[in-house]
């Protein structure tokens, strides 16, 4: 695939003006950036640009519900100007908060809904998922290895260094066993690794 498309422009201009004012947690780096960097690493791997769309818009829906827009319109706008196909992947990797009866669910439910809707997840989708969770999870190692207070790193998204891990954990093994054997497998894999072994700082985790 060319790395640059006219339908690639158009997603990064649309994440761009639905992330405009938010930032990383714990960052001041524009949200926009983690859209552009998981499309760089879909691309390194030679995905499909429908994939590599994707990519750049998957926290749109989950992020983005602010200014009058509601889910259902960040799910119609973006199934019209970027095909079905990009809908239902950013659809499998966007976090619901309700569940199918509509009954909001706890943090915990939301993640194990998550891990459990990769089963019915096409490869497409996992592709997205795994490329998202690689460069968050290389953001906290970068970020680990640069300060001298980790335990602010490890802590700035509420889950501690054990939780943390433990999500990125989770997520590798989950796609392993939904049969998601890319080789971005294996720089997640290995990154969750370095994570394991990088600074932990003095905090203890946050429950």
């Amino acid at each position: 695939m060319r790395g640059y498309t006219d339908r690639i422009n158009h997603a990064l201009a649309y994440a761009a003006k639905h992330h405009d004012t938010q930032v990383r947690k714990g960052l001041q780096m524009p949200y926009a950036t983690h859209a552009a960097n998981v499309a760089v690493i879909l691309t390194h791997y030679g995905c499909e640009e429908s994939v590599v769309v994707s990519g750049i818009l998957h926290d749109v829906i989950e992020d983005s519900v602010r200014d009058g827009f509601s889910s259902d319109d960040l799910t119609d706008r973006i199934g019209a100007k970027f095909g079905d196909d990009v809908l239902m992947n950013v659809l499998s990797v966007t976090r619901r908060r309700l569940d199918d009866d509509g009954v909001e669910m706890s943090k915990d439910d939301v993640k194990e809904d998550y891990l459990a809707r990769l089963s019915a997840a096409s490869d497409a989708a996992h592709w997205v998922c795994a490329a998202h969770t690689l460069h968050n999870a290389g953001t906290i190692l970068a970020d680990l290895l640069r300060t001298i207070e980790p335990a602010t790193v490890w802590n700035r998204g509420g889950n501690g260094r054990d939780g943390t891990l433990h999500w990125y954990r989770a997520v590798h093994e989950r796609l392993h066993a939904v049969g998601f054997d890319a080789p971005i497998m294996s720089e997640l894999g290995d990154m969750v690794t370095q994570l394991d072994a990088a600074p932990v700082g003095d905090a203890p985790a946050v429950i």
